[in-house]
C-alpha cells in the first residue's frame, strides 16, 4: 500500500512518470525553487511569531497585523502542526504505519470548533481549496470533539484570505474529490504504469531521461 500526502499527490496528477522518477525510483531529485525556498522562509517566520512571540524582522514587519489577529483567535494554538492517518482513516502517528500525513501550518481548537490557517507566498489568483479539505478531514480524526472547522488559506503578499467551512456530519464528503486521483495512483502501482504528462513546464522538469524533456 502506498503513502501520500496532498503535495505528493499533486505531483503525481501533474505527471506520473514525474512521480515514477523522483518518489519512487529515485533517480531524479526535483529541487526547492526560490519562490519555494522564501515560502518556507515566511512559513517559519509566522510560526515562531505565533507560538513564541519571537519579534519579526523588519522585511517581515509587514505581516504582523494580520498574524497578530490569528493570535486573538481564542482557543488553543497548534502552529506547524503534524497529522496523519492509517488506512482505515484513523488517527496514527505523522511517521509510521500511516497512509496519508499533513502538516497545518496553524490549527486552532476551541472546544467544538477549530480553525486552519494555510499560509500562501503566491499569487491569490488561483486558489486551490482541496488542501485545506484534506486538513480539515484529519483534524475531525484526531479532535472528535470538534464538530466545525473554519479554514482558509491566507496570501500574505496580497493581504487576501480564501475561506471554507466544513462540518463534521459532510466527512464522507469531503473524501470524494481525492477519491479518484488516489484510484489512479493505486492503478499505477498495481500495474506499473505511469505515463508522462507533457507541458510547457517540462522544460524545468528534473526528469532529463524523458521522451518529452527539453531544454530551458
Amino acid at each position: 500500500m502506498f503513502t501520500w500526502s496532498f503535495s505528493s499527490l499533486k505531483d503525481y496528477i501533474n505527471c506520473p512518470k514525474q512521480y515514477q522518477e523522483i518518489k519512487i525510483l529515485k533517480r531524479f531529485v526535483k529541487y526547492p525553487t526560490e519562490q519555494m525556498l522564501y515560502g518556507n522562509v515566511v512559513h517559519k517566520v509566522c510560526e515562531e511569531y505565533v507560538a513564541e512571540g519571537k519579534p519579526l524582522e523588519e522585511n517581515y514587519l509587514r505581516f504582523k497585523p494580520v498574524l497578530d489577529s490569528l493570535i486573538e483567535i481564542p482557543g488553543t494554538k497548534y502552529p506547524e502542526h503534524r497529522m496523519a492517518l492509517n488506512y482505515a482513516k484513523e488517527p496514527c502517528q505523522y511517521g509510521k504505519d500511516y497512509w496519508v500525513r499533513g502538516i497545518v501550518d496553524l490549527l486552532i481548537v476551541d472546544g467544538d470548533h477549530a480553525f486552519i490557517i494555510d499560509y500562501k507566498t503566491g499569487s491569490n489568483r488561483y486558489p486551490e481549496p482541496k488542501q485545506l479539505k484534506l486538513m480539515a478531514l484529519m483534524t475531525f480524526a484526531h479532535f472528535p470533539e470538534v464538530t466545525v472547522i473554519k479554514a482558509g488559506l491566507l496570501f500574505l503578499m496580497n493581504e487576501s484570505f480564501m475561506s471554507e467551512e466544513y462540518t463534521r456530519d459532510r466527512i464522507d464528503k469531503l473524501w470524494r474529490p481525492f477519491e479518484g486521483d488516489l484510484a489512479r495512483l493505486q492503478l499505477s502501482y498495481e500495474n506499473d504504469v505511469w505515463q508522462a504528462n507533457p507541458t510547457p513546464l517540462c522544460g524545468w522538469c528534473p526528469v532529463k531521461s524523458c521522451e518529452f524533456y527539453k531544454e530551458k
